[in-house]
């Protein structure tokens, strides 16, 4: 029996070869010097931090060097798989703005002519490069049970050796086409192996993009590259569709480094070209006195549909994510404020080697910072679209009470120092919510300058509407003396046993009575937009 038959035997139903795949996925015409990248999930649960910044990181530098990024579907491990997983992971990181050129666009669609761009739909594919390597007795089908391997591994462990099957371990490595066909008739389970040529004791040295020069052991394991369900391995289908799409940088987390002497061997027994590695460091939280990586489990900002749930901005959340991908980045917005950060041309020598802490009080200060300068009707929109999905109630006033909602917002955002208190959309209605009698239910705090009188006086003697800031503020200071508190602050100042406080006291004593806060944004235009007939309703109930 020949090779060529043999693995027709234990791969049958293959259509084509690989030669023949090889043909069918062409060279890309592209710029030199472009980056074809990929971004490749697994459908098992939501997109995680790490995996918005790897898929960030690649389509920068795809878009910036007029190359390709991909979405390519890991999902071969059919038991972890979610209901919509592929539309859910292609949701989320449109959330972010974040878009392929190519790849899958639903569960069963996709665009691109280097497809199907979902594993589980290229299983010919792998095994037509499986059958490649059985013909030349680099691959070989193994019958070890899960009870077989089990005891290996304990065995290896007890022995303190490494772990995997390899040398002596590697039982079925030199079966005979008669003994594995024996077998294959007696209807035994079996997998297929790579049969490593490597040795242990050599090195191999691969260049990484972020990390420079890494050198590590050759591999010798035999690993699997065909499972039991027909399938690849991620270890063979990252050879297989990274060659075949013609990928020509392959970005991903640091989980993946241990892995690269296996995977530069396949690269280098098929004769392909390696791709460049870029090897992201994971991003970590401070947990108490140590540090330790973001969590699924442990940390709902994992999660990136979290951050819309706490109505962060998107571009907020891709600004901060861009200091923590290049160093230099911070530096560079600081002195482009009219472009956006896709106007930033990143480096991997700039990519940070070692992982980067998350830091969710810098998140938040991004976050103040851009919203602050959004023009109030754009921060309305985004009010109005965030409180729709989680907060009825406020979504019910904002659209009740448009003009007057804008106006509100645009109190102190089109001057030279915009109000910073507004640092997501979900606490929109916080910083604003006593702007609305439905919402204003103040709890007052006692204060021995805090006047009846002077409130009574002030609403019937003083306010105007129709005064202008200054005369309004000089109103308020003619009227301090009257019941014990300075004109000015620095007359205050000077001897303030004098005095129950200052013109900035006596304002505060205004501001409580119609907001019910020590702090808000400028009184003048609160007290303008809420008029004399609802103030006076506030300075009564107070």
């Amino acid at each position: 029996m020949t090779k060529r038959e043999y693995a027709d035997i234990l791969l049958p139903g293959v259509n084509h070869t690989k030669e023949e795949y090889e043909e069918m996925y062409k060279d890309r015409d592209l710029p030199e010097g472009a980056i074809v990248t990929r971004f490749a999930p697994s459908p098992t649960g939501f997109v995680h931090i790490g995996g918005l910044l790897s898929s960030f990181i690649a389509r920068k530098f795809a878009k910036q060097t007029e190359g390709v990024m991909l979405l390519r579907i890991e999902d071969t491990d059919q038991k972890r798989l979610v209901e919509n997983g592929v539309s859910k992971i292609i949701e989320d990181l449109k959330s972010f703005n974040i878009t392929f050129d190519e790849g899958a666009t639903g569960e069963e669609e996709y665009i691109g002519n280097y497809g199907p761009y979902v594993q589980s739909k290229r299983k010919d594919i792998y095994q037509a490069f499986a059958k490649y390597l059985i013909e030349r007795d680099l691959a070989y089908p193994c019958f070890m049970s899960e009870e077989e391997l089990e005891e290996i591994r304990k065995g290896q462990e007890e022995a303190k050796a490494r772990i995997g099957v390899y040398g002596k371990y590697a039982k079925y490595r030199d079966i005979t086409i008669e003994e594995a066909l024996e077998k294959i008739n007696n209807g035994e389970k079996y997998i297929i192996r790579f049969k490593s040529p490597g040795n242990f004791d050599n090195k191999v040295v691969v260049d990484d993009a972020i990390r420079g020069k890494l050198e590590f052991p050759e591999n010798d394991i035999d690993i699997v590259i065909i499972k039991g369900d027909g399938l690849p391995t991620y270890h063979f289908a990252h050879l297989v569709d990274d060659h075949l799409m013609k990928v020509t940088h392959v970005i991903r987390g640091d989980e993946w480094v241990s892995s690269l002497p296996t995977h530069v061997q396949l690269f280098d027994i098929f004769g392909y070209k390696r791709p460049t590695y870029a090897h992201i460091s994971p991003l970590m939280k401070k947990d108490g006195e140590t540090v330790r990586k973001i969590s699924k489990r442990k940390d709902p900002e994992s999660a990136v549909s979290y951050y819309h749930e706490q109505g962060i901005p998107t571009d907020a959340v891709m600004i901060y994510l861009m200091t923590i991908a290049n160093s230099n980045f911070e530096e560079w917005y600081e002195t482009n404020k009219d472009k956006s950060y896709m106007d930033f041309e990143m480096s991997f020598d700039k990519v940070s080697a070692s992982g980067a802490l998350f830091d969710m009080d810098k998140l938040y200060n991004i976050s103040k910072n851009y919203i602050s300068t959004m023009k109030a009707e754009d921060l309305y929109d985004k009010a109005v679209e965030y409180a729709n999905e989680f907060d009825k109630e406020f979504y019910e006033l904002l659209t009740k009470y448009k003009d007057y909602s804008i106006n509100v917002l645009n109190i102190e955002r089109e001057v030279e120092r915009p109000r910073k208190d507004i640092e997501s959309y979900s606490n929109v209605r916080r910083e604003i919510d006593y702007m609305y009698d439905e919402l204003f239910n103040p709890v007052y705090e006692k204060k021995d300058f805090y006047l009846k009188e002077l409130l009574e006086y002030y609403i019937d003697n003083v306010y105007d509407e129709n005064d202008d800031k200054q005369t309004w503020f000089n109103k308020i200071k003619e009227m301090c003396p009257k019941f014990g508190f300075a004109s000015e602050t620095k007359e205050y100042k000077a001897s303030p046993d004098s005095f129950k406080g200052s013109v900035a006291h006596a304002c505060e004593v205004i501001r409580v009575a119609v907001t019910g806060r020590v702090q808000t944004p400028d009184l003048y235009e609160i007290l303008k937009l809420l008029g004399k007939f609802r103030i006076k309703e506030r300075i009564e109930k107070f």
